[in-house]
């Protein structure tokens, strides 16, 4: 029934929300994935080929993102919005996520997707302007908070997913269920989910759905560096790695990056090492293909993919892998 009440609340046909991630997820990818079937979703900075810290140009790069992904999908699509956290009203992320807000109202979004901060900010004024929000939580607790100021349905992050995350460490496999137990709202499993086993899995711990980033990014549409790409397919099981933000850790491929700040973080340098991270080494290696001494958000699923693919593979594959599964877990089951 779940399942079932997420498709039909986001109008779509399959339990498959492709994940922001940032600037490359523009317009090409939210539309394939849309049109496949699935809920894509545009990042906070899709499209983007240069940093701005202009809060109106980064407000109408966003409108031009989403008009162009209603030129190509007549499907819903989603648009994501990094809150931003309080203290940060008339700086940083708060004067940036309220501005796209704004825009993204103008433009008559059908969904948002909210994330890093309360979801007291901005759910309100979505609702009232009929929009459908999921926002991203990390707790069991943070999915009733969520509930209780009236979202739609809530992400549950688990630590294998790429990209930033909360501290707490729970997976999915353990994240999912806890919130499923407490909520009526619909709860979407995310982290480390490549394929159809993940969403047998992800509906079995009581999901509706699933958010899907990494097998998302090596696919044709994505925005991301060729390089980039490729050193996904390169990955294995231990590719990845956590590293410690202060207020959020954020799940990358290993390089020459990350072993300099954990090891800053080791000696004691958190200041240098923060420092380290905010020098826009995400964009120097998702976009200008840096993959060696910049940062490159990824999900420990990144050692489960070993081709790119087109969007609408993506979804289709791991469509139909699913009545296969379910025979073997039958056969499995029988005594």
């Amino acid at each position: 029934m779940k399942n079932k009440r997420l498709c039909s609340l986001l109008g779509i046909r399959y339990p498959i929300i492709q994940a922001p991630m940032n600037w490359i997820s523009g317009a090409e990818l939210a539309a394939a994935v849309s049109n496949a079937g699935g809920l894509g979703t545009i990042g906070p900075n899709a499209g983007a080929k240069t940093i701005t810290t202009n809060v109106e140009e980064t407000a109408e790069r966003l409108r031009l993102q989403i008009r162009k992904v209603k030129g190509i999908t007549q499907a819903p699509f989603a648009v994501n919005f990094p809150i931003g956290f309080k203290g940060q009203e008339d700086e940083g992320g708060r004067a940036f996520s309220k501005r796209c807000v704004e825009v993204a109202l103008e433009e008559g979004i059908p969904v948002a997707i909210t994330s890093v901060g309360g979801p007291d900010v901005y759910t309100q004024r979505f609702k009232s302007a009929g929009v459908r929000v999921l926002h991203a939580v990390s707790t069991a607790k943070h999915a009733q908070k969520a509930e209780e100021v009236g979202v739609d349905g809530v992400i549950c992050e688990g630590y294998e997913g790429g990209g930033h995350k909360a501290t707490t460490g729970l997976t999915t496999f353990v994240l999912v269920p806890m919130a499923a137990d407490v909520v009526r709202i619909p709860v979407i499993a995310a982290g480390g989910i490549a394929d159809a086993r993940g969403i047998v899995a992800a509906l079995a711990l009581g999901a509706a759905g699933v958010y899907v980033g990494t097998r998302f990014l090596a696919t044709v549409e994505c925005d991301a560096h060729p390089k980039v790409k490729e050193a996904v397919l390169k990955s294995d099981d231990t590719g990845t790695v956590c590293v410690n933000k202060g207020m959020v850790d954020g799940r990358d491929l290993k390089n020459n990056f990350t072993a300099k700040f954990l090891q800053m973080r080791e000696a004691g340098r958190i200041g240098e090492a923060l420092e380290l991270v905010n020098s826009q080494l995400m964009y120097q290696g998702l976009v200008l293909g840096d993959t060696t001494e910049s940062e490159v958000p990824c999900g420990e699923d990144a050692g489960m993919i070993n081709s790119i693919l087109g969007a609408k593979e993506v979804v289709d594959n791991m469509i139909k892998g699913i009545p296969a599964i379910m025979k073997d877990l039958e056969t499995r089951l029988s005594y």
